[in-house]
């Protein structure tokens, strides 16, 4: 069975020190690049394009808001002309600096609030795909596993990988824990080990309330701006491995080729 581990890098912030960055590169298979709108300018994209390369990973767009004092976790109302043209805008940024180092975009994943809300919003879900759809069909979307994101990219019969948080709580309706609430993050790197490989084995989510979800898991998520971020990365990378997981970047993986 193959697994992909993603990771978001080139956070640099106010909010977020970037200086992890390297270390996470030699741990994780896709690398979802902030592009300047939430965190990042063109140092950083420049850095994690280059160690991303050296590395075999896979690079990535992070569209967010245009929020940075909020780190793009703020929930905005936008029209879909807007959507769109955040989603051109930041693939367009990444896409000429991974260009300049011979290296390419292969997938997108929306950040934060953008994200979150797409999760349950079926019409901002579909403004999300369209706008990767035409960017180009061959692009991957990755999205959060059994969300209004997969399902609106289902019906454009896109490029789909579902992803899983290796350090988030879930509801009951599948939904991430509320980073407001107090068991929202999982920071303890054995536990998030056993959350993932269960999750991995099971084709599952695990509610926090200890319901099963069945789901499509291609790719798990570590959050880069977590303070375990490392460790939990070293954590889950193992144990994955010592069960037989074989670990591939996202445009490496059997569905895509």
């Amino acid at each position: 069975m193959e697994i992909n581990i993603n990771c978001d890098l080139g956070e640099k912030s106010k909010h977020h020190s970037n200086i992890y960055d390297p270390d996470l590169l030699e741990i994780v298979n896709s690398a979802n690049v902030a592009c300047g709108y939430h965190a990042g300018d063109s140092q950083s994209m420049n850095e994690v394009v280059q160690i991303s390369k050296k590395n075999g990973v896979s690079i990535g767009a992070h569209p967010s808001f245009n929020d940075p004092e909020n780190f793009g976790r703020k929930r905005m109302e936008l029209s879909s002309v807007e959507i769109k043209k955040l989603i051109f805008d930041q693939y367009e940024i990444l896409q000429k600096i991974a260009h300049d180092h011979g290296e390419t975009v292969t997938h997108i994943k929306p950040h934060g609030a953008l994200n979150n809300m797409a999760c349950e919003d079926i019409n901002l879900a579909t403004t999300l795909a369209s706008a990767i759809n035409e960017i180009s069909k061959d692009l991957i979307y990755l999205v959060p596993t059994g969300s209004k994101m997969e399902q609106a990219a289902k019906k454009l019969n896109m490029k789909i990988a579902c992803e899983i948080f290796a350090d988030r709580n879930y509801e009951d309706d599948g939904n991430l824990v509320s980073r407001k609430k107090p068991h929202a993050l999982i920071t303890d790197p054995e536990q998030a080990k056993k959350h993932v490989l269960s999750m991995v084995k099971n084709q599952s989510l695990n509610c926090h309330s200890g319901k099963q979800i069945p789901c499509e898991i291609d790719s798990i998520c570590i959050h880069g701006d977590n303070k375990s971020a490392l460790a939990t990365a070293v954590s889950i990378k193992n144990n994955l491995l010592d069960n037989g997981l074989k670990l591939k970047p996202l445009n490496h993986l059997e569905k895509f080729i």
